[in-house]
């Protein structure tokens, strides 16, 4: 209940402070490419429970689905479907903002691990499921001990790990640690092959 009440609050006090911000994002991508200024994708939720996850768009509008060899997601830092406003957004981490309302909307939390596409639960492990336990996350343990320099197997780890280590002060560390992160841009791209999202198409 307490977490819950911590998310509504945090939540609502940064839509209101970061509403011009994010129409004016909205407004940059509407100008910088054809195609709708948000887009939306199915992602796992608490349980498993799927839920639109929201996002601004960064790739083209309705971008092919790109993959590596082993069927995981293409996340090169040279993917032709990523606009230059989207290359900003994403290394910026401001493209996530959106993510706020579902935050609001009981979706996602502020903190848990970060929520996978819907297919990617067919390659889960038991052990991994665990992470759907919880809320999945604006940020988490994961994307401060790597982000997206870390492989697939170590992200669920660390997921697993924070699912069995939470409290409020692990919460409290996560969002400490995550504000370097996200200001000096760690860690946002990497040529690694893991089963990550950031590769996905985006579909308005």
């Amino acid at each position: 209940m307490a977490e819950r009440l911590r998310d509504i609050i945090v939540a609502s006090v940064a839509l209101v402070l970061l509403a011009p911000l994010m129409a004016l994002i909205a407004l940059a991508v509407r100008l910088s490419s054809p195609g709708p200024a948000l887009f939306r994708q199915w992602r796992l939720g608490l349980n498993a429970r799927p839920f639109q996850l929201l996002k601004f768009r960064t790739m083209i509008h309705n971008a092919p689905d790109l993959r590596n060899p082993d069927g995981s997601a293409y996340t090169g830092v040279d993917d032709p479907r990523v606009t230059p406003l989207g290359r900003f957004l994403r290394a910026t981490s401001l493209d996530e903002l959106p993510q706020l309302i579902n935050v609001l909307k009981g979706e996602m939390s502020l903190v848990g691990p970060r929520p996978d596409q819907v297919d990617q639960l067919r390659f889960y492990t038991e052990r991994e499921k665990e992470r759907l336990k919880v809320r999945p996350g604006l940020t988490g343990l994961a994307q401060i001990s790597g982000r997206n320099r870390i492989t697939w197997e170590q992200r669920k780890a660390l997921d697993v790990e924070y699912v069995e280590r939470k409290s409020f002060w692990l919460d409290l560390v996560i969002l400490a640690r995550t504000v370097p992160y996200v200001l000096l841009r760690k860690d946002v791209h990497s040529r690694g092959c893991d089963r990550a999202n950031l590769g996905a198409p985006e579909i308005g």
